[in-house]
């Protein structure tokens, strides 16, 4: 990135989160970030609070749905954190293992997986179970319909909570470790241990579609508003995969954004606009315009303080980025 490269690090007010930051999600108008520690970051107005929602115990895996962030820890307990602080176990997993993964539905299901047990619990409170093959790695909800996709080893199980017949297994050799659905729900596809994505085209043929030559795990994946892009961590640049037609990235390049001598660690598009952001292993956050690969400074590198989480809020205007070393920062768009 040129050093004369506009910057934005003028809008950005900094946080204190004290802890690694795991994940981030927006509840309407406040800032959840989930902390290794255990805690429950909440930011509004510019005051912050923290409310223990692990004590004791360290928060693994966190999800949002816009009213709520749902965490998982070491502790083996699925909680639910509101934006007044309010914290609610819904779910403990019964072998005392940690939670692994977790998934939010739209219609206000959760799912989780610990070890091979995979729960289900839908809006009522109701739970189904479902045992993998091997350790269930990550979980994700189809955009229509209550179905669950869940990555393990050598593959992936499409499931049907309510219903009785077994889940479908759509196989590829390898250990499978998170897995997102298409927004049309055309496409299935896993990051995996070999540095590597992989998917699978469920309509009209069950084909493959091989992603590879990373240098390093894909730990980050986000679609971008309109669905026909993938963008991937896991290189020196975003690889941003093409899904505008029915074959996906079948003998398609994809491409690179925001180039540096940095890893890309987390990857984030804007909920509205053709804009990606995008987090690097040394600190730094871009934003990438698609439309003429423009780039925006937001945050420069900072040494040891690795981007772990990124977010925008539901109207595009405000991005939250966490880091490693437990520093955030909550950039506002100027008008």
């Amino acid at each position: 990135m040129s050093v004369s490269a506009p910057s934005l690090t003028d809008h950005v007010a900094d946080i204190a989160a004290g802890a690694h930051v795991t994940a981030a999600r927006w509840l309407k108008g406040t800032l959840a970030l989930a902390l290794a520690d255990g805690g429950v970051l909440l930011a509004r107005d510019g005051a912050t609070e923290t409310v223990p929602a692990h004590p004791d115990s360290g928060i693994l895996v966190a999800a949002g749905d816009g009213t709520r962030l749902v965490s998982g820890g070491d502790d083996g307990r699925v909680v639910a954190t509101d934006a007044d602080g309010r914290s609610t176990e819904l779910a403990r997993a019964k072998n005392g293992g940690w939670i692994d993964a977790l998934a939010l539905h739209g219609d206000g299901s959760v799912a989780f997986a610990s070890g091979r047990t995979v729960v289900a619990r839908d809006a009522k409170g109701r739970e189904k179970t479902f045992t993998a093959p091997t350790t269930a790695r990550g979980l994700a909800f189809a955009p229509k319909g209550y179905r669950l996709a869940v990555a393990h080893y050598n593959g992936v199980s499409l499931w049907y909570p309510n219903l009785e017949t077994p889940p479908e297994f759509i196989e590829w050799k390898g250990s499978h470790l998170d897995v997102t659905w298409s927004p049309d729900g055309r496409f299935v596809v896993s990051t995996m241990q070999e540095n590597a994505l992989h998917g699978w085209r469920l309509q009209p043929d069950r084909g493959h579609m091989r992603m590879s030559g990373y240098p390093a795990k894909v730990r980050s994946l986000s679609w971008s508003a309109d669905g026909k892009w993938l963008a991937t961590s896991g290189a020196e640049a975003a690889i941003v995969w093409p899904f505008d037609s029915k074959e996906g990235p079948t003998g398609k390049a994809p491409r690179e954004c925001g180039v540096r001598p940095a890893r890309v660690s987390q990857v984030a598009f804007h909920p509205k606009a053709p804009v990606l952001a995008i987090g690097y292993e040394d600190g730094c956050v871009l934003l990438v315009r698609f439309s003429d690969a423009s780039e925006l400074l937001v945050r420069p590198a900072v040494r040891g303080s690795a981007v772990s989480a990124l977010a925008w809020d539901a109207n595009g205007a405000r991005l939250a980025f966490g880091c490693a070393d437990g520093r955030a920062g909550l950039l506002t768009l100027p008008a």
